[in-house]
């Protein structure tokens, strides 16, 4: 089937593109980021300590809001990490192409004429689809 060729050709184009390769290479430097491992795994345990203590029937307040505090401070020390922010920068521009590519073969589906559907999101759109019914 030429369309699912077409298709697969379409994926190598994606990952040849620069977005694609910064991801890779971000996802890289995360992988080898001890610090940041170090980070998330921390985080984790504090999160299951927070949502062991959010099920127990008689709940110590200061201490589950301590312990929520402290979560939250390795969050923010996560999303902090040069490698994250590089990592999630990557992945944005990732997901716009990605959102173009879909927007592209949406308006295709549709009946539309692909070669001048709009790229960008409307306004008042977050540019996020799941949930949404529609630009147009």
């Amino acid at each position: 089937m030429e369309v699912i060729r077409m298709a697969r050709d379409l994926g190598k184009a994606i990952q040849a593109t620069e977005e694609y390769s910064d991801l890779i290479a971000a996802k890289t430097a995360n992988d080898a980021d001890e610090h940041l491992h170090e980070l998330i795994g921390a985080f984790n345990l504090k999160k299951i300590e927070v949502e062991t203590m959010m099920q127990q029937k008689d709940q110590d307040e200061d201490k589950l809001s301590k312990k929520n505090a402290e979560m939250q401070k390795l969050y923010g020390e996560i999303m902090a990490n040069e490698n994250m922010i590089a990592y999630d920068t990557a992945m944005q521009k990732v997901q716009k192409l990605m959102n173009h590519v879909n927007t592209i073969l949406a308006e295709a589906f549709n009946g539309g004429d692909p070669e001048n559907c709009d790229l960008e999101p409307a306004a008042g759109c977050g540019g996020n689809c799941s949930g949404c019914a529609g630009c147009h």
